[in-house]
């Protein structure tokens, strides 16, 4: 069976993976300002709900991209949902994709992988959505976006990738970006500042207990980034185009794992079928399907966290909150849909140290909010990160 390491050369995935590059950065610029604000400044301090609502929203990306695509070109719906089919029954039982049409869609294990991925990914987001009560919103950008080097790790350790001087070395950098504008003095700065603008600043409670609640969900969405990328990724990875490894097909069971050999990923042999599908159809389709998972799943602890007092249940008292509650979907949608499609295109490694530019953002939305001051530190961490992006991206092309 032919491997992964073929002779395409390796792409950043052209215009269209740029783009969705910019728009995940502004999504989670966007997300994370209007949650902070949502729960401070509004006082709608309802986490769990507010998770609830982002990630069941994430069930009309696919629908939304089946719309565009059936409004913007010529592709059948059939035809459309009959490749995905065989690409997924691919991915879950290793048969070849050309002869797969006939066969039935492994329901039972689908369930089973998007239930698992639900989990696996709603943990650090609901962690995420805890911490921006606690700490500064910078604070919670920076350390969330430092799952950079955990996925760094991760992707040695469970992708058999090759340690790289120069890839550790960004990683490292972009870390130490992320050290020196949490502890470069922006937060002595932000009171300055507010008060300079007459700008009433909301004063987070426990920094230290949002800062260490953001950490775990760092770790934990560092590792979710690689097990995304080594199970249900297509082949189209640039990272380990130029590497040779071995994936395997997504276990439905320990059984499975312990009877079958590990084998080379049943889409290398299914790149005709890939390749006609249009660009980020197949993660939106994941993405969707978390979103609905979410949606029919992940209610119940709203019950059980209302009938204990821990969050009880209200909706928004205002129209402000309302539309500031719809743009946190909204801003999801972009953010999560668009970031994994990326990392199918980019791998784990480049897609969440460029992520971190979102700090650069998230810099300049607090100054225009008045909520930080301007400081050496800030501007050395954000050209630190913005370095380390610009040296993967380097090693991208010449990989």
């Amino acid at each position: 069976m032919a491997s992964r390491q073929s002779s395409v050369a390796p792409r950043l995935g052209g215009k269209t993976a740029l783009v969705t590059f910019v728009a995940v950065i502004f999504g989670f610029v966007g997300e994370t300002q209007l949650t902070q604000y949502v729960q401070t400044t509004l006082g709608y301090q309802h986490s769990f709900f507010l998770f609830y609502l982002a990630h069941s929203s994430f069930a009309l990306s696919f629908p939304l991209h089946i719309g565009y695509l059936l409004l913007t070109t010529h592709h059948s719906p059939r035809a459309l949902m009959s490749d995905l089919s065989s690409i997924i029954t691919a991915q879950l039982t290793s048969r070849d994709p050309k002869i797969i049409h006939s066969s039935p869609f492994p329901l039972s294990r689908f369930l089973v992988v998007i239930l698992v991925m639900t989990a696996v990914y709603s943990i650090p987001s609901l962690l995420w959505f805890i911490a921006v009560v606690y700490a500064p919103v910078t604070d919670v950008t920076a350390i969330w976006n430092a799952n950079a080097f955990f996925a760094y790790v991760f992707s040695v350790k469970l992708l058999n990738l090759k340690w790289s001087l120069i890839r550790m070395c960004a990683v490292c950098l972009a870390t130490a970006g992320v050290l020196t504008i949490v502890y470069g003095d922006s937060r002595s700065s932000a009171t300055t500042a507010a008060l300079a603008r007459g700008v009433t600043v909301a004063q987070t409670p426990a920094p230290l207990f949002g800062d260490i609640i953001t950490l775990v969900a760092s770790v934990i969405y560092g590792l979710y980034q690689v097990l995304y990328k080594k199970y249900a990724a297509l082949s189209s990875d640039v990272e380990l185009a130029a590497e040779p490894t071995q994936y395997t097909h997504i276990p439905a069971s320990a059984e499975q794992v312990n009877d079958e050999e590990i084998v080379s990923s049943p889409l290398a042999a299914c790149n005709e079928v890939t390749h006609s599908l249009p660009f980020g159809l197949h993660p939106n389709f994941l993405t969707a399907s978390i979103g609905v998972c979410t949606l029919f799943v992940l209610w119940i602890p709203l019950v059980v966290l209302h009938y204990y007092g821990i969050e009880e249940f209200a909706l928004p008292s205002n129209m402000t909150t309302f539309f500031a509650i719809a743009g946190i979907c909204a801003t999801g949608v972009i953010f999560n849909a668009g970031f994994m499609i990326l990392l199918g295109v980019w791998g784990p490694i480049v897609t969440s140290v460029g992520s971190l530019l979102t700090i650069v953002l998230t810099l300049i939305s607090d100054l225009m909010l008045g909520s930080v001051g301007l400081t050496a530190g800030g501007l050395l961490g954000a050209g630190m990160i913005v370095g380390a992006f610009a040296v993967l991206a380097f090693d991208m092309f010449q990989s």
